[in-house]
């Protein structure tokens, strides 16, 4: 059922018939000035059956084989009947592949609507894959996060804080260890089915401002390979100036933190800042300590398990030492 969703981002028709390579059997030009705002296709199963059950209408309509032998058995009254749905003004398309031919009575309708039809040889399956890709890509959720998106052994990290917190500087460092910045300062997340994907704006791309020295070109200093595009968000870790008298996690079984972002809880981890602490170095260890909790292995697990036993040796030792002082 059609909702009351404000969409703000849009697709329009002709970029799809670009990106797909589809050839447009009817509507002239003006027909191309449609958009696309849901990311998901609509197979007309319920349409052609004559059973019109409430639905979101503004898909992109795929007219596959199952579909094009059905219609062999409607008569041209049914087919006209039943093609209106389907082509209506807020259908943005529709697209028939495995190299068949529009159906007459679809085409007719077509041309008498305006409405643009496309064919494509590429099978169903292949069509619906690239096109909820491109869409899912095109029409994801956005928003912009002040920080920095690296990689760090293979993980993307977005490091966050308040503005002298030295995000920038500590990003610096670990580019020279070999780590790879993605955005420095702001970085634009997606949600891209249901993994969230960062990058930086076009003017940002491969540049880092660092105080006292200014706007830096990274690739130009460290190299190409210093630099990604985009990277998933796999952990957060936030900065925060030390505080005495604040309680830090210190054995590391605290219940995990998360931080929600476009409806994705992402892992957080908050690190304390003073002079004289390496903030990269402490960002390397929290990032391979990630690591190995990913794989099974749990740092604070075998403390507790190392200092259980050094208790039960104590324990067998203060019980041995009382016996032989009893004899």
């Amino acid at each position: 059922m059609a909702d009351n969703t404000e969409y703000t981002k849009r697709v329009m028709i002709g970029d799809i018939v670009e990106f797909m390579h589809l050839k447009q059997v009817t509507g002239d030009a003006a027909s191309l000035n449609r958009w696309v705002v849901i990311p998901d296709l609509n197979r007309p199963g319920f349409e052609l059956s004559g059973y019109y059950k409430p639905t979101e209408p503004r898909r992109i309509v795929i007219f596959g084989q199952k579909e094009y032998n059905y219609i062999q058995d409607l008569s041209e009254e049914e087919q006209r009947k039943r093609y209106q749905s389907i082509t209506d003004g807020l259908t943005p398309m529709i697209i028939v592949t495995h190299g068949n031919e529009v159906p007459p009575v679809l085409a007719e309708v077509g041309r008498e609507r305006n409405f643009p039809i496309f064919t494509t040889p590429v099978v169903t399956y292949q069509v619906m894959v690239d096109l909820i890709t491109y869409l899912d890509e095109h029409l994801a959720q956005e928003q912009s996060i002040s920080g920095e998106l690296l990689l760090v052994y293979g993980k993307g990290i977005l490091i966050t804080g308040e503005s002298g917190m030295g995000k920038s500087e500590a990003a610096l460092e670990l580019i020279r260890d070999g780590q790879v910045l993605v955005a420095d300062d702001r970085v634009d997340v997606q949600k891209i089915h249901n993994v969230l994907v960062g990058h930086a704006p076009d003017i940002l791309k491969g540049m880092m401002e660092i105080r006292g020295i200014g706007i830096v070109d990274v690739e130009r200093m460290y190299g190409a390979n210093c630099l990604s595009a985009r990277a998933n968000i796999d952990l957060r870790i936030h900065l925060t100036p030390f505080d005495p008298k604040k309680e830090y996690m210190r054995i590391g079984d605290e219940e995990r933190q998360f931080t929600n972002i476009l409806d994705v809880q992402v892992p957080t981890l908050e690190l304390p800042v003073s002079p004289g602490r390496s903030t990269s170095s402490v960002i390397e260890a929290a990032v391979m300590n990630f690591l190995l909790e990913e794989e099974g292995y749990h740092s604070s697990a075998m403390f507790k398990q190392r200092l259980r036993n050094t208790l039960i040796r104590e324990d067998q030792e203060q019980e041995e030492e009382k016996k032989e002082n009893a004899q």
